[in-house]
């Protein structure tokens, strides 16, 4: 899904008072977590990820999800990312009226 300026700006500021939902520790990016992250992304569409390593490895892993799971990504401060996937039978995030 493509996202304008103003809607990204929206997310981020949603985005603020979210904790992580999933941490990505030493192992990486094994099959269960992608599973929980599908699982979140499906849930909440908007969530941060906080994830362990140096910053190209965090670069490559959030390139890896992105690319999994068909999510955006919205942010990346440090080690925390926001990620965001629209969940076409039930939405939860109101993206109409940042439209423009």
């Amino acid at each position: 899904m493509e996202l304008n300026t103003r809607q990204t700006k929206h997310l981020r500021s949603l985005a603020h008072a979210l904790k992580p939902v999933v941490r990505i520790g030493q192992k990486g990016l094994t099959e269960a977590v992608l599973a929980e992250l599908e699982i979140a992304l499906d849930h909440h569409e908007l969530i941060k990820v906080k994830i362990a390593g140096d910053r190209d490895e965090r670069s490559r892993i959030i390139d890896d999800i992105t690319s999994q799971t068909s999510a955006s990504k919205i942010a990346l401060t440090g080690a925390v990312a926001v990620l965001f996937r629209r969940n076409p039978e039930a939405p939860v995030v109101d993206l109409k009226k940042n439209k423009t």
